[in-house]
């Protein structure tokens, strides 16, 4: 179970963190979300306005076998990767698919778009990159091993980790690799950059800071067990959680241990922070508020199973999912229970608010729009599979991934 959820959760990361890169906003509602870490773009993010809900129709549906990596949303078009091994274009307005092309496995991965070109990892072992507009191959680059981490651009290079235990710096005109750092294991969490420093886990047990332009070790910190979350930086602080049951603030600059908490189980949820609060969820049923300069346990809510979900804040208020279906709304001061929604399945998705609407999705193949105040139902829209990654709303378009 924590094997099938790591895989998921590589591609979810508490980024809320403004520092780093790859950090999906909706500041209109003062929203620091829960996030991915690999969805690198520059499109426009126009919320979703709240008004007359009798607008809200179904604006298309693309048919496709299971897809599990998130998307990028980039000038209009939405790029998804699949199961049935496409990395897919799609008219982000109309849903047409613009193009497709077929990679020689399962598409894990999660899109990263920068400078007109979609980067992606595969388990055919390959790293691609692909024309933004026409999907023909600029380049691709055979690792090891499977690629399921999601790849991060910055300084014109893009970092990845590999199931061949390494993490890859490539040229992102090119793809000569850069420089490459072996770890003791897979590496699926998926690289978080800032100041010229990549940070990623492996399973190795390890959290490494690299030095982006050269790939050499700046330090690593030892955890009690694998690493599969993707960390989060913050005011000079990285934040990630760990399969030890500790959550850990490693200084940015040296690595140095600043604090660390420990909860009952697993800490497959990735940390997000926002006012000085850092919002993770435990297996041990559940979320946790500590103070994100001492680690002090500033509340804790009990949900009735795991918390995989990742949390996000938005005007006062932390939402989160639970393996027990339900989507909470918890007061972000007090850890007060403000509503809960249940869902008919569990809930791993974050959550994405855009003015006044929580959107989330279930592994009851919905997804659902929630008044943000009141948890009340606006409307919820039948996929054809899982929705365990977070809804975005970009140009009044909701976007998924199931």
């Amino acid at each position: 179970m924590t094997m099938i959820k790591a895989l998921i959760g590589l591609s979810i990361v508490a980024m809320v963190v403004f520092c780093t890169l790859n950090v999906i906003t909706a500041s209109t509602d003062n929203y620091s979300m829960a996030s991915y870490n690999n969805a690198w773009h520059t499109g426009d993010r126009t919320p979703l306005a709240i008004g007359d809900m009798s607008n809200y129709q179904l604006k298309w549906n693309f048919l496709s076998k299971s897809i599990v990596a998130s998307r990028a949303t980039h000038s209009g078009i939405i790029y998804i990767g699949s199961f049935d091994h496409n990395v897919s274009a799609l008219n982000a307005n109309t849903g047409q698919k613009v193009w497709s092309y077929m990679t020689g496995s399962s598409v894990h991965s999660s899109p990263a778009v920068a400078n007109g070109i979609v980067y992606v990892g595969s388990n055919d072992h390959n790293v691609y990159a692909l024309d933004a507009n026409a999907g023909w191959r600029v380049w691709s680059y055979a690792t090891g091993n499977v690629v399921e981490s999601s790849p991060a651009v910055g300084i014109g290079i893009v970092y990845v980790g590999g199931g061949d235990h390494n993490i890859y710096a490539f040229n992102e005109t090119t793809g000569t690799k850069v420089w490459s750092y072996p770890t003791g294991d897979k590496v699926w969490s998926s690289p978080a950059v800032a100041n010229r420093i990549v940070y990623v886990g492996s399973w190795d047990h390890n959290v490494y800071a690299l030095n982006a332009t050269t790939g050499k070790l700046v330090w690593n910190y030892t955890t009690g067990n694998y690493v599969g979350s993707s960390p989060g930086v913050a005011n000079g602080i990285v934040y990630i959680g760990s399969g030890d049951h500790n959550i850990y603030a490693l200084d940015a600059q040296t690595g140095k241990l600043v604090w660390n908490y420990t909860t009952g189980d697993y800490v497959d949820s990735s940390p997000g922070v926002a006012n000085g609060i850092v919002y993770v969820g435990s297996d041990d049923h559940n979320v946790y508020a500590l103070n994100a300069t001492t680690g002090k346990l500033v509340w804790n809510y009990t949900t009735g199973s795991i918390v995989f979900s990742s949390p996000g804040v938005a005007n006062g208020i932390v939402y989160v999912g639970s393996d027990d279906h339900n989507v909470y709304a918890l007061n972000a001061t007090t850890g007060t229970k403000v509503w809960s929604y249940t869902t008919g399945d569990k809930v791993w998705s974050a959550a994405a608010v855009a003015n006044g609407i929580v959107y989330v999705g279930s592994n009851d193949h919905n997804v659902y729009a929630l008044e943000a105040n009141t948890g009340w139902k606006l409307w919820s829209y039948a996929t054809g599979g899982d929705v365990d990654a977070g809804p975005t709303a970009t140009n009044g378009i909701i976007c998924i991934r199931s």
